[in-house]
């Protein structure tokens, strides 16, 4: 799998690439990273690549000029164009199955926006997939692709030591979450690990695991608005707690 990374800060991946899973997905041959500057495409004597926006407004805007003639340049480097990714706020969100989808892909080209965003001529033009990793603002694209890689790349063959870890993990399945983990020491600070994990009897640890993911999955997950209080939050967690209580799963 190949990521083309377009960016004005290619330098806040360096120390990314150099660590944990991916490292090695590196150097294996298994992932490649590219790292464009956006500006290298820029014209005039300062590399300018945002304007102020028409209609006014704060901040600035990126331009189409610079992002068209990078990605157009970027995506003439193999046979294979890749597939678009416009990292926005507006965009679709992103959740495991759209990562299992957009892992098929052999190209992908991230695009990392900066200041107000991207001119929407660059939207219509390229035509891009739009992905966001949450209802949240960033200072710009870069962390997003970082999270995009960083769950992708885990179902590229032979980047996890044991494949089977993908098939128990949460959100594998919506909804679906995953079972809680115990390590040494068995008892800390008065906690003690379930002695059924201890037993040996590996069905019934199976079974055990399947309960516990079944019990957390079914358990809320809140979400405050905005406007909620604090009592109105106590009042939420008080119906959950009551037998035959609290909002259906």
């Amino acid at each position: 799998m190949r990521f083309d990374v377009l960016t004005l800060f290619p330098e806040i991946f360096q120390g990314y690439l150099t660590q944990s899973l991916l490292k090695l997905a590196l150097q294996n041959g298994l992932v490649e990273i590219h790292l464009w500057n956006i500006r290298d495409w820029a014209r005039g004597k300062h590399k300018s690549v945002d304007d102020r926006p028409f209609g006014g407004g704060p901040g600035m805007v990126l331009m189409p000029e610079p992002i068209f003639a990078a990605v157009e340049a970027v995506r003439a480097q193999t046979t294979e164009s890749g597939l678009p990714i416009l990292l926005t706020p507006t965009g679709e969100r992103l959740t495991q199955p759209l990562v299992k989808e957009l892992s098929q892909q052999r190209r992908l080209l991230l695009l990392c926006g900066r200041y107000e965003g991207f001119d929407e001529r660059i939207r219509l033009g390229l035509r891009p997939r739009e992905v966001s990793i949450g209802d949240f603002v960033c200072n710009g694209g870069e962390v997003p692709a970082m999270v995009l890689i960083d769950t992708m790349i885990r179902y590229v063959p032979g980047v996890l030591g044991d494949p089977e870890s993908l098939a128990e993990e949460s959100h594998n399945a919506p909804g679906r979450l995953e079972y809680p983990q115990y390590t040494r020491p068995r008892v800390f600070r008065g906690m003690a690990v379930p002695d059924v994990l201890l037993s040996g009897d590996h069905g019934a640890v199976a079974r055990w695991r399947q309960e516990q993911s079944s019990l957390r999955s079914r358990r809320p997950r809140i979400e405050c608005e905005p406007t909620s209080t604090t009592s109105e939050r106590d009042n939420h967690e008080e119906s959950i707690d009551r037998p035959g209580g609290g909002i259906g799963a």
